[in-house]
């Protein structure tokens, strides 16, 4: 169970990072803080999760 808690968790790290860095290439920002924009709490849609 641990386990599988730490492998969801590196997962959704691993799609935060593609994400970013996709979207950095088409609008031309730093994936770093694109990255940081994803992390954050703050946003319209922050209650709702990824289907599993």
């Amino acid at each position: 169970m641990v386990i599988s808690r730490l492998k969801r968790r590196m997962d959704k790290a691993k799609l935060i990072k593609a994400v970013a860095s996709s979207s950095a290439i088409e609008i031309g920002m730093s994936t770093c803080a694109i990255e940081t924009k994803l992390k954050s709490k703050v946003g319209k849609f922050k209650h709702l999760t990824l289907a599993t």
